[in-house]
């Protein structure tokens, strides 16, 4: 698709009229071109070009895809909401309707709100065009022309936000794209993905690939010969043709069965197109009669669809020559829908989707609507999004012989909940082939799969959370404990946050006011307090979450009462601040205001740096113990009347600790890559300790020697923007 970029309104309504020759969307589009060019007149990309020529790209990949005028209308407006001064949702609804103001809502992120981190706010983006999507599929296409047209200018981004985006893709958008079907955008993101993610072994494959190119066309052309000779002879309409794999297909290979690429021989696929489902059938006899089958690699995806309305025979063979290709067989039909996916579903009606049919094949996409509500923790959704619609499938049978599509490494707790919650919650053991297993056995492609039931079950155990693979699974097991076990639920949350309070050492009390928890509560559209200590209990919110959410809301709100300065002394009995003030202890660089010569100590419950607002507490027999002036300890806990105030002393030069806290993607390596990430910043690290995660992430804990805040400041954004950081928070010792 990288010839598709228009460059003037006659080539996109030229591209348009190719597909739907009535004229009653041109007015919708050229309004929209109109509208887009003027909005984004001043502004320019990354690049230096005009910005305007990313929604006019974005627009004629909509094209490419045979889309509707409004789809195309909202892709010319798709940024203007989100970029341009003075356009609103409103604007757009009034100038080109309710229908395009829609899709254009359903693209716009949401930048504007507050979120604690970059994570948070990508979920809630996502969980956001899900529900659009949900609406009117149309707004992930969007979405995807969007990120295809931004990967394909991504050399002019800065290489942490390259590594950062790609790595968005490669996770989210295209796993995407493929279960909606749209190879052709799929396949070009892989690609650009890989590029950044691994720019040495990209270039690496380019040039081997590129070695073997001349050998490889020489045995497409002969296998093409001697293919189309034998279909003429039946007298089968055809057409056939040969293509390398893409980048990415041979990377994976490469690095999940740990092959060199001289071992990497089916590089090329044969595809031909047909006219009927027998011709398919009749082609694939004669491909196995000329060559030899490789056991295991044949597919038969036209009595058994993928999903994503995928449909074609595949099977590997070996030429002549020893070498392996792939052999692809479908109808000229097939093929659209291989190409498009969900686009070529879609018909210029009105704006109306396909009907019965296109609601079967995104069965998907109310599975996720149905667990999304309750997953209220960010990290959790999004790990939620990739296993559920972007995980290899595995297609089991019923005992009636009706076929479902469950994630790998799903188990027959996945399974029972895939038929319905009732079948699941009294769910007591499953049979696999006709043979007892365990409940957390994982399903194979052709497993015929039977639940064993009782009526009087006592329901699932909060053990089957961690044994299902699918959220639709897990959030109708949290339904049936947050239903019917909700005392215990609240007992159980309250204990845990009790417990992540005290680890973090702050007051859970003095965080439960009300106007700290009204934000929470309107979030996630809870009645009281016990809503959120059962949402902790049966697992949909995460107890840490909770706690930091309440003690942000306390710090903005609230502010430490400093006691009134002294009446200033006499002229003749002043001495300079300095002397007058100065603790004496220049290590720590500390004036305390008329306590002269006074032992001074940092507060480890929020280890203070110069930069920070800060106050003193006297403590008998320690001296002055400086804190944060935000500190919950001074906010809730200490006596206001042994405050005193306290300012850093700026001629003092040395270095304190500064702690923060990692949340990455596990990985080898990543505790190696770290440290020389933070060395390149000539900063020395004091203390270092990292932890495991169960979901393959870790949290690592750095201590540095740094001078002030700032530096601190700008150790965590350099850290942030590296794509295996989740996320990253300045801690306490």
């Amino acid at each position: 698709m990288t010839n598709d970029a228009c460059t003037s309104l006659e080539e996109l309504l030229g591209r348009v009229r190719k597909y739907h020759p009535q004229a009653d969307g041109e007015a919708l589009i050229e309004k929209a071109y109109r509208f887009a060019e003027k909005a984004h007149a001043q502004q320019k990309r990354e690049s230096g070009e005009p910005y305007f020529a990313h929604p006019l790209t974005v627009a004629s990949i909509l094209a490419t895809l045979m889309l509707d005028a409004p789809t195309i209308a909202a892709g010319l407006l798709h940024d203007t909401v989100e970029d341009c001064e003075g356009v609103t949702l409103e604007v757009i609804e009034r100038e080109f309707g309710q229908e395009v103001a829609l899709l254009v809502d359903g693209v716009t992120k949401l930048d504007k709100l507050e979120f604690n981190s970059r994570e948070e706010r990508q979920a809630e983006s996502l969980r956001k065009m899900i529900l659009a999507m949900s609406k009117d599929i149309r707004v992930v296409l969007i979405k995807l022309a969007d990120r295809l047209h931004n990967m394909r200018t991504l050399k002019y981004s800065p290489p942490e936000k390259q590594r950062r985006i790609a790595q968005e893709t490669l996770d989210i958008y295209a796993p995407l794209a493929h279960r909606l079907g749209v190879y052709k955008i799929k396949q070009e993101l892989e690609d650009l993905c890989l590029r950044y993610l691994d720019p040495q072994g990209y270039q690496n494959l380019i040039q081997k690939v590129g070695m073997r190119r001349a050998e490889r066309e020489e045995s497409i052309r002969l296998v093409i010969k001697q293919l189309g000779q034998k279909i003429e002879e039946l007298g089968i309409r055809y057409d056939i043709d040969g293509r390398p794999k893409h980048f990415y297909s041979i990377y994976k290979k490469m690095v999940l069965q740990n092959k060199p690429f001289e071992q990497i021989f089916d590089l090329i696929a044969i595809r031909v197109l047909v006219d009927s489902i027998p011709d398919c059938y009749a082609v694939l006899g004669i491909v196995h009669t000329l060559w030899k089958q490789v056991p295991n690699r044949f597919k038969d995806y036209i009595s058994t669809p993928k999903p994503n309305m995928y449909q074609s025979l595949h099977t590997t063979v070996v030429g002549q020559n020893g070498m392996p290709f792939e052999v692809q067989i479908r109808t000229w039909e097939m093929h659209r829908v291989a190409e498009f996916g969900i686009a070529a579903h879609w018909r210029y009606k009105e704006g109306k989707q396909a009907g019965d049919e296109l609601d079967k094949k995104l069965y998907w996409l109310r599975q996720i609507l149905d667990w999304q509500n309750e997953t209220k923790d960010s990290k959790e959704f999004i790990s939620s999004l990739k296993v559920d619609l972007f995980s290899d499938e595995v297609f089991v049978f019923t005992p009636k012989g009706d076929i479902l599509d469950l994630p790998k490494g799903a188990t027959p707790i996945d399974f029972a909940y895939r038929i319905h919650s009732a079948v699941g919650n009294k769910c007591i053991g499953a049979k696999v082939n006709g043979r007892i297993v365990t409940l957390d056995t994982p399903l194979n492609t052709g497993d015929f799969v039977e639940i064993i039931t009782q009526a009087n079950a006592k329901g699932p155990s909060m053990d089957w959370v961690k044994i299902a693979k699918t959220s639709q699974a897990k959030a109708k097991i949290r339904q049936f404990f947050k239903r019917e076990l909700k005392e215990e639920n609240v007992a159980k949350g309250r204990s845990m946050l009790e417990y992540e309070a005290k680890r973090q050492a702050v007051n859970l009390p003095a965080l439960l006011k009300n106007e700290y928890l009204e934000p929470l509560l309107k979030k996630y559209a809870f009645l009281d307090t016990d809503d959120i200590y059962a949402a902790v209990g049966y697992g949909g919110l995460a107890a840490s979450h909770v706690i930091t959410r309440l003690v942000e809301e306390q710090r903005r709100r609230e502010k430490p009462a400093l006691p009134p300065a002294p009446a200033p002394q006499p002229a003749e009995e002043q001495r300079p601040r300095q002397q007058a003030q100065h603790t004496g202890s220049s290590d720590h660089g500390i004036f305390v205001r008329g306590e002269p010569g006074m032992l001074v100590r940092f507060a480890r419950c929020c280890n203070p740096l110069p930069g920070d607002e800060i106050v003193g507490y006297i403590t008998r027999g320690r001296g002055v113990t400086v804190h944060k002036a935000d500190c919950i300890n001074v906010l809730s806990e200490i006596d206001s009347a042994r405050l005193v105030e306290v300012s850093w002393d700026a001629e003092v030069k040395t270095n304190y600790d500064g702690s923060i806290q990692i949340l990455a993607y596990d990985r080898d390596g990543l505790l190696a890559d770290l440290v020389l990430f933070i060395g390149s910043m000539k900063v020395t690290i004091s203390a270092i300790s990292a932890k495991t995660n169960k979901n393959k992430t870790c949290t690592i804990n750095v201590t540095l020697e740094v001078k002030n805040r700032q530096e601190l400041d700008k150790i965590i954004k350099q850290l942030s923007k590296r794509s295996d950081v989740i996320e990253i928070f300045r801690v306490s010792t």
